[in-house]
C-alpha cells in the first residue's frame, strides 16, 4: 500500500505541467535542467556574468562529458539492479558484483594489465594519495626518499609536502623549457635511499607526454617503484603498464567522457608493489580501498575505457585536425601567440596559448562564450601565475596571459571556428587597449626600459 501511495506521489509530482522548461541536448556539453522556467531570449545569468547562451565547451582536461553510450551502461544499475556488489546471499548482490568484475576487466584491457591489478577508487585524487603516501608508510623503515616533478598534479606535490612533514625527503626534479624532465638528472637524483620515482605521464596543464618508457628503464635499472598519474593519458595515448614498467598508475573515469566520482589504481602483481591503505573499513577492494565500491559509476568507467579502446585512434586523428584548425585559425590573425610546452611530444587536445600582452584574467573574462580555463581547474582560483608554466621558466607576464584550450570527442569544427573569432576579436580588443602592444608596435623593447616606481 504504502509503494503504491509513494509511486503515485512521484507521477503526479513529475506530470507535464510541473516540468520545468529543459532546452535540447547539445553534443558538446551535458546540458541541465533549468531549476526555474525562463525565457529563452534573456540569456542566461549566472555569477554575476550574463551570456546569450550556453558557452562552447574547451575545457576538457578539467572535465569530460558523459558519452550518451557510456550513461545507457549505467542506467540499469541505478534503477533496477541496484545490489551492493559486496552482498553475496542473493541475485542482485551476484549481478552487481559480476558487473563490477565486468568493469575492472575494460579498465585493465587499455592499459594492457590484469583485471586482479585494479582497484577502483573515487578518482585519480585518492589514486595519488594511495600510491605515494601508502608506498611510503609500507616501507618507511627502509625507504626514505621520493623523486617527482616541480609540474605535477597539486594532489602528488602535496602528498610529497606532506611526507617532508613527517621527515621523509623529497626530490622535485626541474622541467626543461618544452616541459619534459631530463633523463640524466633523474638517474643522478636515485638514491639508496628513494622508495618511489612519481612522475605524471600526460601534463593536464600543457598536455605534454612524458618519455615514460625510458623513465621506467631508469626505475627498473634501480628496482625503484615507478608510479605515474595517467589520468590526463588514459584513453588519449596507447598505455601498456609493461613497456612502461609502472608499479603504480592512477587513472580517473571523468577524464576519459565517463562519470566523476570514480578512478582506479592499477597495482602491480609481479613484482608485486605493497602500499598501506589510507582508509579503514570492511576491507573492499583487497583492504586497500574500504567502502562499497559504486556499481553505476565503476560500469560508468568500465564502459568508457571500452570505448576509447575501440575509438583512440580516430579520437587522436580528428582531435590533431581540430586543435590544427584552432592553432592555424589564431596564429593567421595575430601575433605574439606562443605555444607552451612541447610541440613534438604532446597530446593535440590540449593547447595551451599564451597571448603577448594581454592580461590571461581579462582575456577569460572577455571570452565568456568559451568555456576555457588559464591553467588546472584545482588551482585556478588562485591569481598567482601557473607554477606549472614558472617551472617551465616562461616569463610572469607570459605566464599570466596563459589559456588553455581542451578539445575532445564531441567538439565540433564549427565550435573551433567561433572559438578563433571570439579569441582574436577579445584580443585585439585587449591590445588596443594596452600601452605596451603600442610600444612594442613602435619597435620599442620593452625589456630594457627601466620603470622607475612612485
Amino acid at each position: 500500500m504504502a509503494s503504491k501511495i509513494i509511486s503515485a506521489t512521484i507521477r503526479r509530482s513529475l506530470s507535464p505541467r510541473t516540468l520545468p522548461h529543459i532546452r535540447p541536448l547539445s553534443t558538446a556539453a551535458a546540458v541541465t535542467a533549468a531549476a526555474e522556467p525562463y525565457d529563452e531570449t534573456a540569456g542566461i545569468s549566472m555569477k554575476g556574468v550574463k551570456i546569450s547562451g550556453r558557452p562552447l565547451y574547451l575545457d576538457m582536461q578539467a572535465t569530460s562529458p558523459v558519452d550518451p553510450r557510456v550513461l545507457d551502461a549505467m542506467l540499469p544499475y541505478f534503477v533496477s539492479r541496484y545490489g551492493n556488489p559486496h552482498s553475496r546471499t542473493h541475485l542482485y548482490g551476484w549481478e552487481s558484483d559480476e558487473a563490477v568484475e565486468a568493469a575492472r576487466a575494460q579498465v585493465a584491457n587499455l592499459i594492457n594489465a590484469s583485471p586482479k591489478e585494479i582497484v577502483f577508487t573515487s578518482g585519480a585524487t585518492e589514486c595519488n594519495n594511495i600510491s605515494v603516501k601508502g608506498v611510503m608508510h609500507f616501507y618507511k623503515e627502509k625507504k626514505k626518499h621520493v623523486i617527482t616533478t616541480q609540474t605535477e598534479h597539486k594532489c602528488v606535490l602535496d602528498s610529497c609536502r606532506h611526507l617532508q612533514q613527517e621527515g621523509f625527503d623529497v626530490t622535485y626534479l626541474p622541467v626543461k623549457s618544452d616541459g619534459l624532465i631530463d633523463l640524466n638528472e633523474l638517474r643522478s637524483s636515485i638514491r639508496t635511499n628513494t622508495g618511489l620515482v612519481s612522475v605524471m605521464a600526460v601534463n593536464n596543464e600543457i598536455g605534454v607526454i612524458q618519455p615514460m618508457e625510458e623513465i621506467g628503464q631508469i626505475c627498473k635499472e634501480f628496482n625503484i617503484p615507478f608510479h605515474t598519474d595517467a589520468a590526463q593519458a588514459l584513453g588519449k595515448i596507447p598505455i601498456d603498464v609493461n613497456k612502461w614498467n609502472v608499479s603504480l598508475m592512477s587513472l580517473s573515469g571523468h577524464k576519459v567522457y565517463g562519470p566523476k566520482g570514480v578512478g582506479a589504481l592499477y597495482m602491480r602483481r609481479r613484482p608485486r608493489i605493497r602500499v598501506e591503505p589510507q582508509m579503514n573499513g570492511g576491507g573492499q577492494e583487497r583492504g586497500i580501498r574500504s567502502g562499497t565500491v559504486p556499481t553505476p559509476l565503476v560500469v560508468g568507467m568500465g564502459a568508457a575505457c571500452e570505448l576509447a579502446m575501440k575509438e583512440m585512434e580516430y579520437d587522436e586523428k580528428r582531435v590533431t585536425e581540430l586543435k590544427d584548425r584552432l592553432l592555424n585559425g589564431i596564429r593567421a590573425k595575430l601575433d605574439g601567440v606562443v605555444v607552451n610546452g612541447s610541440t613534438e611530444s604532446r597530446y593535440a587536445g590540449n593547447l595551451n596559448l599564451s597571448f603577448a600582452y594581454v592580461e590571461g584574467e581579462s582575456l577569460l573574462m572577455g571570452l565568456k562564450e568559451v568555456a576555457v580555463s588559464s591553467g588546472s581547474a584545482c588551482t585556478s582560483a588562485s591569481l598567482e601565475p601557473s607554477y606549472v608554466l614558472r617551472a617551465l621558466g616562461v616569463d610572469e607576464d607570459m605566464a599570466h596571459t596563459s589559456i588553455r584550450f581542451g578539445i575532445g570527442r564531441f567538439t565540433t569544427e564549427e565550435e573551433i571556428d567561433k572559438a578563433v573569432e571570439l579569441t582574436v576579436n577579445q584580443v585585439e580588443k585587449l591590445r588596443e587597449m594596452s600601452p605596451l602592444y603600442e610600444m612594442v608596435k613602435e619597435g620599442i623593447d620593452i625589456k630594457s626600459i627601466q620603470w622607475s616606481q612612485h
